[in-house]
């Protein structure tokens, strides 16, 4: 029978540890997808090799090579279409993309980001979670809008901060929940239980006021 599951693109800039977690659940039959390509705006990166390893096909998009967005993002998108994706998956892919890029993929557009959205948008989460003192950090699982790190949240996942925390101890906790949280929404999508409807999150049929939480882990 032919494969009927949901065609997955996944696009990186590095090392691919989201990634590698969508991996070791399809192997394990859990993903409900399955990765159609991975695609590279970096070549050389070690998310790229993690692909290869499993037999996924790659493609690399070098943004050097391309004189403004628009085009990085013309060919991206011809290349990302080429594998018939159902969704789009951004896994640590380091590019602001442009209105078109979004629209175009509206409703099948996930990111992951490194902090309890709307908190901390932007760059080196971390870091400014600890400069602020706060109590707590996560990562959040979001639709993808023309806003930077402001489309309609999915789920989130809460860590908190120890005292004895630095960047890379919080870092690699967070990192932690963000491969938990991620393969749970993406296998939402393929099961069809997730959609954008009006610019809103619904899950199994009702619009989530707000994401659905995950408990702390230590």
């Amino acid at each position: 029978m032919p494969n009927t599951l949901p065609r997955i693109v996944v696009l990186i800039s590095g090392g691919g540890t989201n990634l590698q977690a969508l991996i070791d659940a399809e192997a394990a039959g859990s993903l409900e997808g399955t990765i159609a390509g991975v695609i590279s705006n970096r070549a050389g990166v070690k998310g790229l090799e993690r692909a290869e390893t499993a037999g996924i096909p790659t493609r690399v998009i070098p943004h050097r090579e391309h004189s403004s967005r628009e085009s990085f993002d013309g060919a991206l998108m011809a290349t990302i279409d080429g594998f018939s994706p159902d969704l789009v998956v951004l896994a640590g892919f380091m590019r602001i993309l442009t209105d078109a890029f979004v629209q175009h993929y509206q409703g099948r557009l996930l990111n992951i980001h490194p902090s309890l959205l709307p908190a901390w948008p932007g760059l080196h989460t971390h870091r400014k979670v600890l400069e602020a003192g706060e109590a707590e950090h996560g990562a959040t699982v979001h639709f993808v809008t023309e806003e930077l790190d402001g489309g309609p949240r999915i789920i989130r996942g809460r860590v908190p901060v120890h005292t004895d925390d630095d960047e890379e101890t919080l870092a690699g906790r967070v990192g932690a929940q963000e491969r938990r949280i991620y393969l749970e929404a993406v296998r939402w999508f393929c099961q069809g239980r997730l959609r954008l409807a009006n610019g809103e999150t619904e899950l199994d049929g009702t619009r989530l006021n707000e994401p659905v939480d995950r408990d702390k882990n230590p």
